[in-house]
């Protein structure tokens, strides 16, 4: 059995997840972080992204979770991780036609020549559409 380490998922309205895990694969504002027991400790800002974790059932197997998670702060100790984010979404919680619909309507703000749009909103809506899609394909 691989070694564990406490994850802990938070938003402002739920504690999201928390238990013992054995790997957890996130992006932050400086690339792609993968954490595994004893990672040196560090604080980092992440990135709306694809949130991937690894856990062991009784019997040792694998079994990969995964979740939607939105701008936020993680705190990487040696035997823990802690990720404080303004939203976080299971699978099961997306719709998948809001989404779709979220990401057209950004992708029309961003080719607008309006001046009232607000391009860096517009952005950060299209990044969470496409984070919330990416997480519910198979």
């Amino acid at each position: 059995m691989a070694e564990t380490f406490e994850l802990k998922i938070i938003t402002p309205e739920r504690v999201m997840y928390t238990h013992p895990v054995t790997r957890v694969i996130f992006r932050t504002t400086e690339g792609e972080m993968a954490v595994l027991k004893g990672h040196i400790p560090l604080t980092g800002v992440i990135e709306s992204c694809v949130f991937h974790a690894t856990t062991q059932d009784e019997s040792g197997a694998e079994k990969d979770l995964k979740m939607a998670v939105h701008e936020g702060f993680v705190e990487v100790m040696p035997d823990s991780v802690t990720l404080l984010t303004e939203a976080a979404e299971w699978p099961e919680e997306i719709d998948p036609e809001r989404a779709q619909r979220a990401k057209e309507r950004a992708e029309g703000r961003l080719e607008s020549d309006a001046p009232d749009i607000d391009h860096r909103r517009a952005e950060l809506a299209l990044r969470r559409s496409l984070v919330r899609l990416e997480t519910i394909r198979k």
